[in-house]
């Protein structure tokens, strides 16, 4: 075992996915919210760890020209659509489940989920192309980087999701979900219109 080449993979995976997106932005709420959180974790933990292995193997040569323009315009729909739904929530408080609306099902939440995190172009140019080109850079130990960066995003969707209940007793004021809401809005609405442009 490298473990220094590990601790590296960790600490630059973190670095990846700790900041503010799409994806983060639906864990935290779905944490908030506790429906299906472990779901959350398990498929964005799962992906990640898929993605980075991709990554770490060398696909990031794969993903060139046209995949990437159409998970592109793709990811910019869906984050576009997502960004209104969440304002709409954010604009109608009577849209929110704490005053009185109803929760997504499992297989809504899934299929949130695996686009948050499959159509997102980001993902791919995080984990696929620059965690994979950095993991090279660690010759014979590139794989135990990787495990490390896996780690990494192991902990961070099991604290981001599980940690989230700690905010409830804040996120029991509708005005609290509608900040909530409107900052979602806003993020995935400039995420999903710099994919565009």
């Amino acid at each position: 075992m490298d473990l220094l080449a590990a601790l590296s993979g960790l600490g630059f995976g973190l670095s990846l996915i700790v900041a503010i997106g799409a994806q983060n932005a639906f864990v935290l709420r779905q944490g908030i919210r506790g429906e299906h959180v472990g779901v959350v974790v398990v498929i964005c933990a799962v992906s990640d760890a898929l993605l980075i292995a991709l990554g770490v193997g060398g696909a990031g040569a794969l993903l060139q020209g046209e995949l990437v323009e159409a998970v592109r315009w793709a990811g910019a729909a869906f984050l576009l659509g997502y960004a209104a739904l969440a304002a709409r929530r954010a604009w109608r408080p009577s849209a929110l489940r704490a005053a009185g609306g109803e929760a997504p099902g499992l297989r809504a939440v899934v299929a949130a989920t695996l686009a948050l995190t499959w159509l997102n172009p980001h993902v791919y140019l995080d984990t696929v192309v620059l965690l994979g080109s950095v993991a090279a850079t660690h010759g014979d130990a590139h794989w135990w980087f990787g495990l490390g960066a896996v780690v990494g995003s192991v902990l961070w969707f099991t604290g981001l999701g599980f940690g989230a209940r700690l905010l409830r007793k804040p996120f029991a004021k509708p005005a609290a979900w509608r900040a909530l809401d409107g900052a979602v809005a806003l993020i995935m609405g400039a995420i999903g219109l710099s994919l565009v442009t």
